[in-house]
């Protein structure tokens, strides 16, 4: 198996879960259910999370491809580039999402304003995902294209060859985006091990709740780190798409995010007060997000030894 199949496998899940997780949320509205409101974000949190690997194995998919008779270098970009905006407004959508289910969880609601953003964002995100979707099944079926004037009208370098132009031939934008990654990567892992050693013991004088507090912060850095690492992926995708350990690293990222799901839905870790002990399950899940996380630090350092990066 290649990026090729992995593409392949994964390039539905965007389109066909945004549906899925816009249509239970726009149910939740109609019925006022706050049981499905948390449902469908958390399918749209999901999507947003496999929306990254689904991209990023998409210039391994162009690679397996460009050189096949009939594949146009000019459909190949426009898909990358519509790609590129749909995965951007779908990060913002899981981002705000996240947020819904972490106010839920403090508020017992979703405030008005944070449902209108996520209705907006997802009917938006299921628009650019069905572009981008469409233009990439046109790559290899040129019977459903509406003319040769359709693929002419495309031969643009596309957004995301654009954006990574300017990452890669501005001087302060690579080490701007490597010292934001950094900050970022920072807030994120000094809160989650804040967090996860409470939950292991430590600090027993503060509650769970008290520190969960603390869990907007992570989720900025988080934000941060996805946005500058799609900066510097399509600024040089090829030092990343040939490196087994940028392949570790993304799919340690997606474990470690669905396991913040577990401290931010479900009721054990919250029930942990000042000097309690929290259970087996929830000790666990501590460790295995210190873990998780001190993995994508491992690979994201190993890239130049263990790769070819830089």
């Amino acid at each position: 198996m290649d990026l090729t199949h992995i593409h392949l496998l994964l390039n539905h899940f965007p389109t066909i879960g945004t549906i899925i997780g816009g249509g239970l949320f726009v149910l939740s509205l109609i019925m006022k259910s706050d049981d499905l409101k948390r449902a469908s974000l958390v399918v749209l949190l999901g999507i947003a999370l496999i929306s990254i690997p689904t991209y990023m194995s998409g210039n391994g998919a162009q690679d397996g491809i460009k050189a096949l008779p009939g594949v146009s270098k000019a459909m190949i970009e426009a898909h990358e580039g519509a790609a590129f905006v749909a995965i951007l407004f779908m990060e913002v959508t899981g981002a705000f999402a996240w947020l819904g289910l972490w106010q839920f969880r403090r508020l017992a609601r979703i405030p008005n304003w944070n449902l209108t953003v996520i209705l907006i964002l997802t009917v938006a995100s299921f628009a650019l995902m069905t572009r981008a979707s469409n233009l990439g099944g046109e790559i290899r079926h040129p019977e459903i294209r509406a003319s040769q004037a359709q693929e002419a009208a495309t031969a643009d370098p596309g957004l995301a060859r654009t954006v990574g132009s300017f990452v890669t031939d501005t001087p302060w934008m690579w080490p701007t985006c490597e010292t934001l990654h950094f900050v970022g990567l920072s807030l994120l892992v000094g809160v989650v091990f804040i967090v996860d050693l409470r939950v292991l013991g430590f600090m027993k004088g503060v509650s769970f709740a008290s520190l969960h507090r603390l869990l907007p912060w992570a989720a900025i850095g988080f934000g941060t780190n996805v946005l500058t690492g799609i900066l510097f992926f399509v600024g040089i995708p090829g030092q990343y798409i040939h490196n087994t350990s940028f392949y570790w690293k993304i799919g340690l990222v997606m474990l470690a995010g669905l396991n913040a799901v577990y401290f931010t839905l479900l009721d054990e870790p919250w029930e942990l007060g000042p000097g309690e002990d929290a259970s087996f399950t929830a000790k666990f899940a501590a460790a295995s997000a210190m873990l998780l996380w001190m993995g994508v630090l491992y690979c994201g350092s190993m890239l130049p030894f263990l790769g070819n990066s830089f």
